[in-house]
């Protein structure tokens, strides 16, 4: 019988640290999608804010904060992060465990907006992309969701069977950026 060894979708390749940026993955994070039941979207707000103290987001948002949020996927679609769901979120939405799914990645530092604008067409600046804003976008050639939680600070979410892809394209970003920064200087 095969012995499988768990391992994170970006197991051995962060974090990186490179010119000032960091690039780190969550593991064992809890991710539920969230697609209401047609008209149940208001239900499933207040559902969510009794159980779990955020509501619903708006199209490009998250609400919550910190390691419990719910972040914008698509429309009439979220992911609920960071805790398991409420028995009574079952009422009123379809409930799928997506944790397994995606590879999450933290990009951190002076410089990252400039890297990861290397990779999106997504407008990162700090007054067209605030903080808790999200997109559904690509990355290179990727689909990826993309979440601003700082002035300096990136959420990038792919799918699980691109980690590794992803991980070369941002450091590759990340490298180039701070070969400039380091020409400039």
């Amino acid at each position: 019988m095969a012995n499988l060894i768990r391992t994170s979708a970006a197991a051995g390749q962060l974090p990186a640290d490179i010119g000032g940026m960091t690039l780190t993955e969550l593991t064992d994070l809890q991710i539920t999608s969230l697609q209401p039941f047609a008209g149940a979207t208001p239900a499933l707000s207040a559902a969510l804010e009794a159980a779990h103290g955020l509501g619903f987001p708006a199209p490009g948002k998250t609400t919550g904060k910190g390691d419990l949020r719910a972040i914008w996927t698509g429309q009439d679609q979220a992911f609920l992060v960071g805790v398991q769901p409420d028995a009574a979120l079952f009422d009123h939405a379809a409930l799928t465990d997506q944790s397994d799914a995606w590879c999450v990645m933290h990009l951190d530092g002076a410089r990252s907006r400039d890297a990861l604008a290397r990779l999106t067409p997504v407008n990162l600046s700090g007054t067209a992309f605030k903080r808790g804003q999200t997109a559904r976008s690509m990355i290179g050639h990727m689909a990826a969701i993309i979440t601003r939680l700082g002035p300096n600070r990136f959420e990038v979410m792919v799918f699980r069977s691109m980690a590794k892809t992803a991980v070369h394209e941002l450091t590759e970003a990340m490298t180039a950026v701070a070969a400039r920064a380091r020409l400039n200087a």
